[in-house]
């Protein structure tokens, strides 16, 4: 099994939620996720985020709060390399926009960010963990956590 810690920023400003585009390298399929990506070795997740809301975005960020942990674990048969099992294991950050100019991220693998109505992101093919962000950062659950999204439609790992 492979293993992957990632940082994302949920920012939601006047019922808008910041969003990019991602492209996989080994196809043309794309669907929508909240900035944010791998934690670098030696790096801390509070960091993580900041520099890949830079990095995806142009935009410099502050980190408002921890949202939660989420863990799920992607069978090899879903896969693109369908190679062995994955575990991603994300922590949800809510921030907040300070400066920068909205950009594409420059020979990255996500592309038009963007400001997405919340009324538009149900009919947007897009990532699991857009949906655990909103939620985490709309009902901010005691925990932490949140259940499983079931990855059905146009919902993607």
């Amino acid at each position: 099994m492979t293993f992957r810690l990632a940082s994302y920023g949920v920012c939601i400003v006047n019922d808008e939620v910041l969003l990019t585009r991602w492209v996989s390298p080994h196809d043309d399929v794309t669907h929508w996720t909240l900035p944010g990506g791998g934690v670098d070795p030696y790096e801390d997740p509070f960091d993580a985020v900041i520099r890949e809301v830079a990095e995806e975005t142009g935009y410099e960020a502050v980190v408002e709060r921890l949202l939660g942990v989420d863990s799920r674990v992607i069978p090899a048969a879903e896969r693109v390399e369908r190679t062995t099992d994955h575990q991603n294991v994300g922590v949800f950050y809510r921030i907040r926009i300070t400066g920068g100019t909205l950009r594409p991220e420059p020979g990255g693998d996500t592309t038009e960010p963007c400001w997405t109505p919340l009324s538009e992101v149900p009919h947007r093919p897009r990532s699991s963990l857009v949906d655990i962000g909103i939620t985490l950062a709309l009902t901010l659950p005691p925990t932490g956590h949140v259940p499983p999204v079931p990855i059905t439609g146009l919902l993607r790992h």
